[in-house]
């Protein structure tokens, strides 16, 4: 058998249900490296620019305002729909 793994092959991963016992320090307490974790996770994420922030909440706010005219123009179509239909 070749001994290169395939490439449709997947890696194995470790076991999950935790950190492996290699990070784990028998000294700390539980949940002792969680902040230094964040801080470290959130150095990792690509922030936007300020241009590109304002750009796309531009957009949500069009489209939120869009949805609201689409549902409230609905909503009026079947309010008058069951007036006419529920006159007496």
């Amino acid at each position: 058998m070749d001994p290169t793994p395939s490439p449709t092959s997947t890696p194995e991963r470790p076991p999950s249900g935790g950190a492996s016992p290699e990070s784990e320090d028998k000294g700390q307490e539980p949940g002792a490296g969680f902040a230094a974790t964040t801080i470290a996770e959130l150095r990792k994420v690509v922030w936007p620019s300020r241009q590109q922030l304002f750009n796309e909440t531009v957009a949500v706010i069009v489209m939120v305002a869009a949805s609201a005219a689409a549902i409230a123009a609905l909503d009026r179509f079947y309010g008058w729909g069951a007036k006419l239909l529920f006159q007496r």
